[in-house]
């Protein structure tokens, strides 16, 4: 897929089942998402099962990750994978 987060954390972007987003942070991407697919994830995930990783962004330490998903979390659905790129637009 894309490698852990060697040196950071990860706000990640799923799409479900029911055609939901599920917003995620984590310091292993890959286990994580894998967590997620088997059913052992979070408790929305394992009731909607996902369909594809639609994007993540690395960050550097838990709270700016928390703080990211946070406000991805506050967007409306058309908004949150324009926040993933214009986010890796910034940090480029």
């Amino acid at each position: 897929m894309v490698g852990d987060a060697e040196n950071g954390w990860c706000l990640y972007l799923i799409e479900c089942r029911n055609g939901a987003y599920y917003a995620g942070i984590t310091n292993r991407l890959e286990a994580r998402y894998a967590a997620h697919v088997a059913g052992r994830g979070a408790r929305y995930t394992r009731a909607n099962p996902p369909l594809r990783l639609l994007g993540f962004r690395r960050y550097p330490d838990r709270s700016s990750a928390a703080r990211a998903e946070w406000e991805i979390k506050q967007l409306p659905r058309e908004r949150k994978l324009a926040f993933l790129q214009a986010d890796a637009a910034a940090q480029d």
